[in-house]
């Protein structure tokens, strides 16, 4: 199945509508939250900083970002404008922030235009995204920075124990919501071999064994995309989410996905 965001622009109104929703989900969720701000927190805003925000949806790390010191402008592109109609209603308020609707692979902008450009949950979506590093390369100046963040989704998990049937909800989900799950595995190499120098990688870890919120909505949609393939019944749908609840009730529900950033350098 391919990936539901790569064709974003192709979807009917009400899904991309519900595609917005789980953005802004995702970004108020308070782990995922702090995830990012570790994630920033590795990036060196120099002063009068200008940052380019490669696949920015409905632009939540974009708002972020734009309230950072030594920030002046913050751009945000995206290949879906009804995400971007999002976004800039969402940033009306804010002077320092534009958006435009392009292809990360295929960049509007003229070579040496940024300080840092950014990849927040993006690389995974994107097929051959050592274009969309090459174009980084070319539109960051010199000594710029690259920040790279995305999950490392062939960990996604709820099981419990081999063979469980949950699990098969999360692959479910995973197949129809990312290109590539092992991305962030070879992004390093993929930053070198564009010509970026000091490269650092570093891993993050996101569990729920509680409310399991974000995890329930990734096992209720991969339930959802089978029920939709015909490879199982609408009854089988609902007591696949039945039981991810009765976890939840009992203190029994597991969930986590390892996330990573790539971090590097533009020479001088």
């Amino acid at each position: 199945m391919p990936d539901v965001w790569a064709s974003v622009t192709t979807l009917d109104t009400a899904t991309q509508r519900r595609l917005a929703g789980v953005l802004e989900t995702r970004g108020a969720d308070p782990q995922q939250h702090a995830l990012r701000t570790s994630f920033l927190d590795e990036i060196k805003f120099t002063a009068q900083c200008r940052v380019l925000d490669v696949g920015c949806g409905t632009g939540v790390l974009t708002r972020r970002i734009a309230s950072l010191p030594n920030v002046e402008l913050v751009t945000g592109v995206d290949p879906a404008a009804s995400l971007l109609a999002d976004a800039r209603e969402l940033a009306k308020d804010l002077a320092n922030v534009s958006f435009h609707e392009a292809d990360g692979r295929s960049l509007p902008f003229d070579g040496a235009s940024f300080d840092v450009v950014v990849f927040d949950s993006t690389l995974s979506h994107v097929p051959e995204p050592e274009r969309a590093l090459a174009e980084a390369f070319r539109v960051l100046r010199p000594s710029g920075q690259l920040a790279a963040f995305d999950g490392d989704y062939a960990t996604t998990t709820v099981a419990l124990r081999d063979n469980d049937p949950l699990q098969v909800c999360v692959d479910a989900m995973m197949a129809g919501s990312v290109h590539d799950r092992w991305v962030m595995r070879r992004a390093a190499a993929l930053a070198r071999d564009c010509g970026f120098q000091n490269v650092r990688f570093r891993s993050y870890g996101f569990a729920e064994t509680a409310g399991g919120e974000y995890m329930l909505s990734v096992v209720d949609r991969g339930a959802d995309i089978l029920g939709a393939s015909g490879k199982i019944g609408d009854d089988l749908v609902k007591m696949l989410k039945a039981e991810a609840r009765r976890r939840v009730e009992t203190g029994t529900f597991f969930g986590h996905i390892a996330y990573a950033s790539v971090m590097a350098l533009k020479g001088a």
